[in-house]
């Protein structure tokens, strides 16, 4: 039997950020695995430039997503007023950005996921230096705010952490929640829940009994936290319809 911390993400908007080129910031359709890290250092306490909490957070668990509602795909057109960079001129909040006197606009197109519901089971890797009961208490009562994906995506609802044992990946992200509305039959009507569900893991392809495993290399593995670098990690996913008897 193996240990899982289950947690379930949902909100009206999501990003789950991919790589960004020029003015794109496309999202993923899950959370990504700097996602999951980003929510479970928040809920820690771990700071953006604790390096190594974040690198010993990073070595400690291993991410598994169920995307039981695919959500539509929502795009803005945004627009950013910024100052020039200056060498040895730093400005600590937005309000000093704006007081500079010229300022350039920055053109860009932000990709949402609204009204997306996932389930996220972590486990725990050999050099863990972390307990599943400690995250679990730190989701439960966070140090700063959770977000999906960027600040001004909150959550709707709290993300209800359970551990649990289970003999395989899927059978932990099959774990039943309440429902967001009054049954989860209601839930299906108003998230547009079809019956089919995707699966994203990393670990070993064989976790999933499936004949269709797909396999992907994406780059959401924080590397260089300073300058937003990230390196790939493999990563499986298989989409499977669920049995209607099967609540969201």
């Amino acid at each position: 039997m193996q240990e899982y911390l289950v947690f379930r993400v949902y909100g009206p908007m999501a990003s789950w950020g991919q790589a960004a080129v020029g003015g794109d910031r496309p999202t993923g359709m899950q959370p990504t695995r700097s996602a999951v890290l980003g929510l479970l250092g928040a809920a820690l306490g771990i700071k953006r430039d604790m390096t190594e909490q974040l690198e010993q957070l990073k070595a400690s668990i291993l991410v598994g997503v169920k995307q039981s509602v695919p959500s539509v795909l929502m795009r803005d057109y945004h627009t950013t007023q910024v100052p020039s960079t200056k060498k040895n001129v730093s400005l600590r909040s937005r309000k000093e950005e704006l007081e500079v006197t010229e300022l350039n606009t920055i053109l860009s197109s932000r990709d949402y996921r609204c009204d997306g519901l996932w389930i996220v089971a972590i486990s725990l890797t050999n050099a863990s230096l972390f307990r599943l009961d400690q995250l679990k208490a730190a989701l439960e009562r966070p140090v700063f705010s959770l977000s999906m994906g960027r600040k001004s995506c909150p959550l709707a609802l709290p993300v209800q952490p359970m551990i649990m044992a289970s003999l395989t990946l899927r059978a932990a992200l099959d774990r039943e929640f309440p429902p967001i509305t009054r049954s989860h039959n209601e839930d299906a009507m108003w998230l547009g829940h079809n019956g089919r569900v995707t699966y994203f893991w990393e670990g070993k392809r064989t976790d999933f009994d499936q004949e269709q495993v797909l396999t992907t290399e994406p780059w959401d593995d924080p590397g260089d936290r300073g300058r937003w670098q990230f390196k790939q990690r493999v990563m499986y996913q298989c989409s499977v319809v669920e049995d209607k008897n099967v609540s969201l």
